[in-house]
């Protein structure tokens, strides 16, 4: 069993910072890469952030600049600081990670977190 559990979320004014953190836990053979989506009401699921291993990073238009993603790979931790937050950042953020897991057989596959709300105040 797999479990990625997402921490950090909240209302925040407009131009204030949040951090997301995010842990993945269980039967975790190696960690490809971490990254981070969100969905805000009536959108698509869209990627915010990534890191991969060899720490290459890739950001979505809409956050250079203002986001930083980063990995702890010791602990399975994958961090979301966000500054400058504005009201279109809001939506519910998802961890989600490429894995494999110590079980026989099994293969690279694709887990998600629950979700945190972030909700930007203008």
């Amino acid at each position: 069993q797999v479990q990625l559990v997402e921490s950090g979320g909240g209302l925040v004014q407009a131009g204030g910072s949040l951090r997301l953190s995010c842990v993945a836990s269980g039967n975790i053979f190696s960690i490809n890469f971490m990254s981070w989506y969100r969905q805000a009401p009536g959108k698509q699921r869209e990627l915010v952030a990534l890191i991969a291993s060899g720490n290459i990073i890739s950001y979505a238009d809409s956050v250079k600049g203002r986001f930083t993603i980063s990995r702890d790979n010791a602990k399975n931790t994958v961090l979301l600081q966000m500054n400058s937050l504005k009201p279109e950042d809001t939506a519910v953020y998802y961890c989600n990670a490429f894995l494999r897991t110590m079980t026989l057989g099994d293969s690279w596959d694709n887990y998600w977190g629950q979700g945190t709300q972030v909700t930007v105040s203008s």
